[in-house]
């Protein structure tokens, strides 16, 4: 029977039908919203606990169990704070920008795939009180492009938080966030360019879909470059060390956010932490297979007790922790760059690396299709590569040199 006839037979179903999915879309953002703030809370807790594990302290243990609720008495403690205009400041862009900040962290989260069954002859679908949907927000065909322009609008709130400050370092601070976000964002969108390369497509949940096992994982597939080159553009983006340039402490007193205090210092807070998760569930999507089980060969790692939706929620939680401790690790470990070797390392390095792998692929994927010698090809656009790059590093040394002479002159 269709659901005309069953409307006809039943006009209280047409109420039902109609509403189910508008319910179902309601429920999903409030999960999304209590597990993001949960969650964030959660990373502020983790990161200071394993900070102080690897540095030899003991960390958060007074507030809760091991020291849970420390994070949730800090943040009472600040909402309790003065709320501070600066004398120079712009009142109403001096108020806007925490929430340019925090909110973009947030909206990513509508596109991220968060569980599904994506066994054989399944694509992530569930069926919710009759209805078939996705443990996700939404699935836009693009929906890849909203990743790259909320990452992009972030900055923003950090470029007016200085600006509207009235303050020269803020200002400092949020210069170097512009430009650190310049030199980042075009290797990330290059290395991005690699998995839609071999995935096909803009959808988030047809990039999962596509790394059914481990050898089709993007990170495989793309040959583990674009990778590595994302995970540094992402923590550079992030403005977490080594590369915090925009807060250092030993420069810039605070960064961007010196002015701050209360529930806007609160919101910048949530906000790095946030986009910290985001970032990470990013990578997990669109390199490891997002909630999909670890599949070698005709094996799958599964876990029988559970259900196929859950499941997969759970693999993604655990590959999500993985990064989380990563970026952990390296705020631990890893000594602030100079400003000059944050754009060195995203101009001279970053930038031309991913995009000679993007080119390297598309020579691949184009004599794959074409039957040309796959060894004629590799040979002949790392030999391209190399010289093109040879060129590229020639020229910014003639350009250094004409700089320096020109210096002498005045």
């Amino acid at each position: 029977m269709n659901v005309v006839a069953l409307l006809a037979a039943d006009p209280l179903l047409d109420g039902e039908l109609r509403w189910t999915p508008l319910l179902i879309v309601v429920l999903k953002v409030l999960v999304i919203f209590v597990l993001g703030l949960v969650g964030t809370m959660f990373m502020v807790w983790f990161e200071r606990k394993v900070v102080a594990g690897m540095q030899n302290r003991i960390g958060p243990n007074k507030a809760g169990p091991f020291g849970i609720l420390q994070t949730l008495a800090d943040g009472t403690k600040l909402f309790f704070k003065e709320i501070m205009n600066p004398a120079r400041s712009d009142p109403w862009v001096f108020r806007l920008a925490p929430f340019l900040a925090f909110v973009p962290a947030f909206l990513v989260w509508s596109v991220i795939p968060l569980g599904g069954d994506f066994t054989e002859g399944r694509d992530g679908t569930v069926t919710w009180f009759g209805q078939v949907t996705r443990v996700q927000l939404a699935d836009p065909p693009v929906g890849i492009l909203l990743v790259l322009a909320m990452s992009s609008i972030a900055v923003y709130g950090i470029m007016l938080a200085g600006w509207a400050s009235g303050s020269k370092y803020p200002l400092l601070g949020s210069v170097r966030a512009s430009a650190q976000m310049i030199s980042y964002e075009a290797a990330l969108g290059l290395s991005l360019a690699a998995v839609l390369l071999s995935a096909g497509t803009l959808s988030t949940a047809g990039i999962v879909a596509g790394q059914n096992s481990l050898s089709n994982w993007n990170l495989v597939a793309t040959g583990f470059v674009p990778f590595f080159v994302f995970l540094v553009a992402v923590t550079a983006e992030l403005n977490r060390p080594p590369f915090d340039l925009v807060e250092a402490e030993q420069e810039l007193v605070g960064g961007f956010h010196t002015e701050y205090s209360g529930i806007p210092f609160a919101l910048f807070y949530l906000a790095e932490f946030m986009n910290t998760i985001t970032m990470s569930a990013i990578v997990v999507t669109l390199f490891l297979g997002g909630p999909q089980p670890i599949t070698i060969g005709e094996t799958t790692l599964s876990i029988g007790f559970i259900p196929g939706a859950l499941e997969g929620t759970l693999w993604f939680v655990l590959k999500l922790l993985a990064f989380l401790y990563a970026f952990v690790w390296f705020r631990a470990t890893l000594p602030r760059l100079r400003y000059d070797q944050l754009m060195d390392l995203g101009w001279k390095f970053m930038i031309p690396i991913s995009l000679g792998w993007f080119l390297l692929l598309a020579a691949i994927r184009t004599g794959d299709a074409n039957q040309w010698n796959p060894v004629v090809v590799v040979v002949s656009s790392l030999v391209l590569l190399g010289l093109g790059y040879l060129l590229f590093v020639a020229a910014l040394r003639v350009s250094a040199r004409n700089r320096e002479r020109e210096g002498a002159m005045f």
